[in-house]
């Protein structure tokens, strides 16, 4: 049981570092089962959230297609959707750790802006496991990041397939090839 990625690169590195692939899909796992954790956690306020309750569930769902997409792309050849998905885990990811502050430290504003139904001491517990669960989420939202980093900077460095501009790395390298491949760098950022 897990998610299937068909592609030759993604395979490379599962089987070279099956140790920290391994470790990358049990966080990103870790990460859907606590962000729709919070979800439920949030519903149980109010079955219809306010608009307040509308943002925090909708942080949660990034969370959730972070966490599902990050499998494939952290492996894949394209840098433009490993920038997207290093972009998209840390904004996530600071927003997770603002929300996890402000859940801790304004607890009856937050759960007045929530407009909750439930009484408030009853409220309160539940606002602070959803943000215990923040929490979590914000360490591995930044868990995920660095083991995505690591795992394409180990397939750009091996030199399989697209990662590395030669398609391979077992030859000698010398000053022009070694300019070509730093053009194919997967710099988070490059478009």
């Amino acid at each position: 049981m897990g998610l299937s990625i068909n592609n030759s690169k993604s395979w490379y590195v599962a089987q070279s570092h099956p140790h920290k692939y391994k470790i990358f899909l049990i966080s990103n796992y870790i990460l859907l089962c606590a962000a729709s954790s919070c979800i439920f956690l949030t519903l149980s306020l109010r079955l219809y959230p306010s608009l307040c309750g509308f943002f925090l569930i909708f942080l949660h769902i990034l969370t959730i297609v972070g966490a599902v997409t990050g499998c494939a792309v952290a492996a894949s050849g394209s840098s433009k959707w490993y920038a997207t998905h290093m972009m998209g885990t840390s904004l996530t990811a600071i927003f997770q750790g603002a929300v996890s502050v402000l859940i801790f430290t304004q607890t009856s504003q937050f759960l007045g802006y929530l407009k909750s139904y439930v009484r408030e001491e009853d409220g309160a517990v539940i606002l602070k496991m959803a943000g215990g669960l923040s929490v979590l989420i914000f360490c591995l939202e930044w868990v995920v990041s660095a083991l995505a980093f690591l795992l394409r900077y180990y397939a750009f460095v091996e030199g399989n397939g697209n990662a590395c501009g030669a398609g391979g790395g077992s030859y000698v390298r010398n000053g022009k090839d070694q300019d070509e491949d730093m053009k194919n760098w997967p710099w988070p950022f490059q478009v």
